[in-house]
């Protein structure tokens, strides 16, 4: 019977992750789901129980380590241990770094506090119960984890930095048997980037990017359950994001050039 911790659960690919979940394994499944939207949780929760699946929400702030440890302790009490680490809870943004002020430039340690930060403190405190099970921990990064953006400086930071985390903690686990994963989507069609700061450290309100082709959240969800299942290292998503990849390694002016030219046609006014 897996055991499996979702942050970010409340909406998005978080919550389409509890719903395939319970879909898949049905009474089989005890899930607990975490963020900070209680009442939105209430109803991924409610939309899980009703494919049989066991759950427990857990109301959480990643951005508090106090809180990241609570929801550990409270879904290894509730079920009896620990399978699967899902690190999904992260916020977007969207800002050229020069203009962002000096009294505003404290938004940037802000979100790398949930985006990084959250996922250490989760997988810290679920390390010795996921060694036990041998289980899973995935980290939902982005292609910007991958390859610089601009207008995405804080955004990037934070998810480069998970992502060297990440694959130095696969490293260290492999001899206990625990499978790191990491997803890298690109553009998804979900309200991330509406909710996500802009240059002030306010909510958006609307995105910052080219919308067009986004990936459905249904197929982003899979990609990233399929890779956890097959204990994958990583899951680059897109054929762009992977060409990507390869031209950074022996063409970078190139991927400079094509991320300037895609923030002239592309960006909108905020």
């Amino acid at each position: 019977m897996p055991r499996i911790i979702i942050t970010g659960a409340s909406d998005g690919i978080g919550a389409e992750m509890a719903r395939q979940l319970a879909q898949t394994h049905q009474s089989q499944l005890q899930l607990t789901l975490a963020a900070r939207n209680a009442s939105n949780l209430q109803t991924v929760a409610d939309q899980c129980r009703a494919l049989g699946a066991q759950v427990l929400t857990v109301p959480t702030d990643v951005g508090d380590e106090a809180q990241c440890r609570a929801l550990i302790d409270a879904a290894v009490q509730q079920f009896g241990g620990l399978d699967a680490l899902i690190n999904n809870a992260g916020v977007s943004a969207h800002a050229l770094f020069e203009e962002v002020s000096a009294q505003d430039l404290g938004w940037y340690e802000r979100l790398m506090r949930i985006n990084l930060w959250g996922s250490v403190w989760c997988t810290h405190a679920a390390l010795p119960h996921l060694k036990t099970s041998k289980g899973a921990i995935v980290a939902v990064s982005s292609l910007a984890g991958l390859i610089g953006v601009p207008g995405r400086t804080a955004y990037s930071a934070s998810k480069f930095a998970m992502t060297g985390f990440f694959e130095a903690l696969r490293a260290e686990l492999k001899p206990a048997g625990v499978s790191v994963t990491t997803a890298y989507p690109g553009v998804v069609d979900t309200r991330i980037r509406y909710h996500g700061y802009n240059a002030k450290g306010q909510a958006a309100g609307v995105s910052g990017l080219k919308e067009d082709g986004a990936m459905t959240v249904q197929e982003c969800a899979q990609l990233i359950i399929n890779g956890m299942n097959r204990r994958q290292r990583e899951v680059v998503m897109t054929p762009k994001g992977k060409l990507g990849r390869f031209l950074k390694l022996i063409a970078p002016g190139l991927v400079e050039k094509i991320a300037l030219a895609a923030l002239k046609d592309d960006v909108k006014p905020h």
